[in-house]
């Protein structure tokens, strides 16, 4: 059977398929319930709800990445499992919204035959290589662990049912740190494509509550200001993202090998890139709310996540680039922590509409600032005169912009 995969020499998938795209609509279905769910719900409580169930949910595709950039999705029988876990995974973007309410047990059986599935197609997907298997089958406590806590948590209320939730999501995120990483195995140009396009399907939910938000608003010059200082800040985290970093980042995860690729996957994709994903859809949900009444403040819980989630962002962000070139970006960490001074002073003060404009500015000052301070070791970064190979003397903050 003919595949469109590529395989590098090592066996390891090396850029993303038709498929695997196909089958990542189910989990934006599901990024974009998260969204309905705080939308609904904006209390600390709704916010602690949305937030563990985009854990889970990012948990569930993470596993599902490491496991295409070993084995192609779309070949025989594997093909035929992949099609039941969008199925159970529909079922769980459909409950998602009631995940702690009237569908909670919907949601936590079709999580955990999302959860089950990936193991059994892991399974036989490496049947024959021992290390792999070992690593595989340690997930399985955990798995099952998780899968009964959600569950248990279906029949709760309040702090109970949050409580159950964290236990399971904290075993599943640190079952992986008790594994050999010198058992897996990790695709390195296919994993970071995934984690990119992940984001960008994020960025497109931000986009989609801001044009939602703005639907109710007449279209006048403020109408146009205040959509463009939104689709500003959007535009500036994929600046952010795309521009150095994630080049930098994939060249780096190219280089190592064995165990050391797999920790820095596990470190830099699979942990790092969460807080990212959410910092984006709190600002979803933050912009969401300001646009539907512009002329006021939001209350608290809007503000934080609006101001809170660019800065959660850059926060992840300045992690993920310390993880992988051992190297502190001072400016996106002072843009960080301004904003979330913001939030206690005029966080809930400022008219929503100026709000989305403060913070437009500041990433627009931002990527100014980068781009002009640190344009020629941009220019040779993105021309491949830095290689990720040369990790022992890495580019200092003077040396790259991102």
């Amino acid at each position: 059977m003919t595949t469109d995969v590529a395989v590098e020499r090592d066996g390891t998938i090396q850029s993303a398929s038709s498929f695997e795209l196909f089958f990542d609509l189910v989990f934006v279905f599901g990024f974009t319930q998260v969204t309905a769910l705080l939308a609904a719900d904006p209390t600390w409580q709704g916010l602690a709800h949305g937030m563990l169930v985009l854990a889970a949910l990012w948990w569930a595709w993470g596993g599902y990445a490491w496991l295409a950039t070993t084995t192609s999705l779309e070949e025989g029988g594997t093909r035929i499992a992949t099609i039941g876990v969008m199925c159970a995974m529909l079922v769980v973007g459909v409950a998602t919204p009631g995940a702690f309410g009237e569908h909670a047990v919907a949601f936590a059986i079709a999580y955990a035959v999302v959860r089950y599935l990936h193991i059994v197609v892991y399974i036989a997907s490496c049947w024959g290589d021992s290390q792999l298997m070992r690593n595989v089958l340690g997930l399985l406590p955990g798995t099952t662990v998780s899968a009964v806590a959600i569950l248990l948590a279906a029949f709760q209320d309040g702090a109970a049912a949050i409580a159950l939730w964290a236990v399971a999501l904290l075993l599943d995120y640190i079952g992986p740190l008790f594994l050999d990483p010198e058992g897996w195995t990790v695709g390195a140009s296919h994993f970071a494509e995934r984690h990119g396009l992940i984001f960008i399907i994020a960025l497109g939910e931000s986009l989609i509550a801001l044009g939602i938000g703005a639907g109710e608003l007449p279209i006048d010059v403020r109408f146009v200001v205040l959509c463009s200082f939104g689709t500003i800040t959007i535009a500036a985290i994929w600046w952010t993202y795309f521009d150095v970093v994630a080049i930098v980042a994939e060249r780096r995860l190219e280089k190592a090998h064995g165990g050391e690729r797999a920790a820095l996957a596990r470190d830099s994709y699979s942990y790092l890139h969460l807080p990212m994903v959410a910092g984006v859809i709190l600002y979803a949900l933050g912009v969401k709310k300001a646009f539907a009444h512009p002329e006021e403040a939001l209350k608290v819980v809007p503000a934080t996540a609006l101001v809170g989630g660019i800065a959660l962002y850059l926060a992840a962000h300045v992690l993920f680039r310390l993880r992988n070139i051992r190297t502190l970006n001072r400016p996106r960490l002072v843009v960080a922590v301004v904003l979330v001074a913001l939030i206690p002073t005029i966080g809930t003060r400022l008219d929503s509409g100026w709000l989305v404009t403060v913070v437009a500015v500041a990433m627009m000052v931002l990527v100014a600032y980068e781009r002009i301070r640190y344009a020629e070791a941009r220019a040779r970064i993105r021309a491949r005169e830095w290689r990720a190979d040369d990790h022992a003397h890495p580019p200092t903050g003077s040396d790259v912009a991102r």
